[in-house]
This record gives C-alpha cells, structure tokens and sequence, in this order.
C-alpha cells in the first residue's frame, strides 16, 4: 500500500444533484458524503440508477452539484463557474471515458497524444511520458496512431494520458466494460501501479475483476452511500 495512503485528497460532503424531467424533480443524488485518499483507488459500484455517472460527472468537474461541496485538495470546485471549472479539468483532474477510442485524437501518435495532454495540464516533465509508456507496456506504440493499438492499449494509453502531470484526481467510467478479460487484467494492472504517483483514481464499475482489487469501495444506493 502506498505510503501516502490516508490522506484525503479528494472529498465530498451533502453532495445533492437534481434534474429535471417532464414528470418533475428527480433527485439523482440525496446527502452523498465520501472520500477518495491520494494513492488509492476507489470503486464507485451500485445498480443502474443509483448515482454512480451522476457523482463522477460532478467529480470530474462536468457538472455542478445542486447542493453540497467537493473539494479537490484544497480547492472546493463546486462553487467554480463554468470558466474556472474547465481550467480545473484540464489541469487537476483527468477524465477516461468507457469506450476507448473517445479518449484519444485519431491524428496524433501515442507519444504525441501524452505529450499534449502534459502541456495542456501545465506540467509537462521531460521524460515522463517514455515512463508512463514503460509502466503500461506501450513502448512499442510510441509512434502509432489510435486505430493500430488494440483496444485494451488504447485504454491503457488513455489512463497513461489522463495521469501525465500528476492530477489530483483521475475519474474512469467502467474502464474495463468493453474489453475482453485479458486486456481488463492487464489495465487493472496498470491502474494499480499509476495509484503509486499519489493521484487518487475513482472507478465506476460492474466488474468483480475490478471491485475485487482496489482499496476502498462507495456503495450508492437511491442516490445514497448504501
């Protein structure tokens, strides 16, 4: 377990996100209190409808919750407007979608797609980027463009994107759902070994590969920790 592995580096209290619909107010999320340390990752799991894509849209700085704070270190990011949120997003927080092709610039190679994503981020460290390449297994990739790797290196490759610059917070939308078990295996692996950088990694997730690996589990249930 990494050293670093109490401290607090991302946390929400009386988290509160409504909607609205054409039958009325649907309340998504109703009181959510949680934390996600530095150095850990945490599964976000529940059945469908209990929250889960709304409190990582609000993690991520997509959204805005109705009530309730979020604090990113010292930062609380639910009370920034839309302006100072994205400079949050781009340099605090990377974001990995489900499908991974959405994740990456279809006409920059690997080398290239981490290295924007370091200078977007402000951090940009001289080699970081064959590091990361090194950690997940994609030397061999470096100069490829998104349609040669396979799709479990595309994901990998946008975990490796989405970590570069050390952001305080890493949030991925069932990052195993469209890969075979093999490719699943070798992600989580790589996931397990990012965590290392003090980042803290929130995952949703259906996959008892996945729930059954990380440091700390939050159960929703209704909109509420169960």
């Amino acid at each position: 377990m990494p050293s670093d592995a109490g401290v607090p580096g991302v946390a929400c209290a009386g988290l509160v996100k409504e909607y609205a619909s054409e039958t009325g107010t649907v309340r998504a999320l109703k009181g959510v209190d949680a934390a996600f340390p530095a150095g850990r990752v945490t599964a976000v799991v529940g059945p469908s409808g209990s929250g889960k894509s709304s409190l990582l849209r609000i993690l991520a700085c997509v959204d805005r919750p109705t009530a309730g704070s979020v604090r990113v270190g010292d930062l609380d990011v639910a009370a920034l407007g839309a302006r100072d949120r994205r400079r949050v997003r781009r340099q605090l927080v990377g974001y990995v979608f489900q499908q991974p092709g959405d994740n990456l610039l279809p006409y920059l190679t690997t080398r290239e797609q981490l290295e924007l994503a370091a200078r977007l981020r402000g951090r940009h460290r001289p080699g970081e980027a064959e590091r990361l390449l090194a950690v997940l297994g994609l030397e061999h990739r470096a100069d490829h463009r998104p349609e040669q790797p396979s799709g479990g290196e595309q994901q990998r490759l946008a975990f490796a994107a989405a970590v570069i610059g050390r952001p305080a917070l890493v949030v991925a939308d069932e990052p195993t759902a469209e890969l075979d078990s093999e490719a699943g295996e070798r992600l989580l692996q790589a996931v397990l070994g990012l965590r290392d950088q003090g980042t803290s990694l929130v995952l949703s997730s259906h996959d008892p590969m996945v729930t059954g690996a990380v440091d700390g589990i939050v159960r929703l249930h209704d909109g509420e920790v169960a």
